[in-house]
């Protein structure tokens, strides 16, 4: 991915607000490259699910999300991933009742340190993901009194954005997800196997 599309890309932040069966497995599984380098600069579209698929941030009323208050740990914990990781920009990113869809950009970290930039590392795309589902799952079960539960399933959805034109149409997609919950494959009130149709992963054309 060139450069300048990340430096834009950067700037754009939008913040709206257990053992599984083998169909559940297959539905959200961790897609990897083998040979892809998860560190390197570029757009990443993610999809992290509640355990269970139990709706635990809030509600879809009016096409709108309304947050509880998990759902907003969960949205302060995205907020947060640049404070921890320096390479790390976040883009579009949407909390759903039971699941959330984001863009997490990676760039290259710098940072002064008098006259010569200060040594960094730089964090993969796994390594952050994690951070967030720990970051908030922690929070969550102290509010709740539940530690060590499980708030995320184990595995999550990602997918390389190439180009600018697939960055904008997932963009789009993340931030009408809620307009379109009725047909949403997370949708706990769908069958596990249940393929959706219409405005749902027009990303993906």
């Amino acid at each position: 991915m060139p450069q300048a599309m990340f430096e834009k890309s950067a700037r754009f932040r939008i913040y709206t607000g257990a053992m599984k069966t083998d169909v559940e497995k297959h539905r959200r599984r961790l897609i990897r490259l083998r040979e892809y380098d998860y560190k390197q600069a570029g757009a990443y579209f993610i999809t992290v699910v509640a355990h269970g698929r139990a709706v635990l941030f809030g509600e879809i009323a009016g096409g709108e999300t309304r947050l509880n208050e998990f759902g907003q740990i969960v949205e302060r914990a995205w907020a947060d991933l640049p404070e921890h990781y320096l390479n790390v920009q976040c883009d579009a990113f949407v909390v759903m009742p039971n699941h959330i869809h984001g863009i997490i950009m990676l760039g290259e970290p710098i940072v002064e340190a008098g006259l010569k930039p200060a040594p960094t590392r730089r964090h993969e795309l796994p390594e952050i993901v994690r951070a967030l589902k720990t970051f908030s799952a922690r929070r969550i079960n102290e509010m709740r009194h539940t530690p060590r539960a499980s708030v995320w399933q184990r595995n999550y959805y990602e997918h390389i954005i190439r180009g600018d034109r697939e960055l904008l149409r997932v963009r789009e997609y993340i931030l009408n997800n809620p307009l379109d919950w009725e047909n949403d494959r997370e949708n706990p009130s769908q069958p596990v196997d249940f393929k959706p149709t219409g405005a749902t992963e027009t990303w993906q054309m």
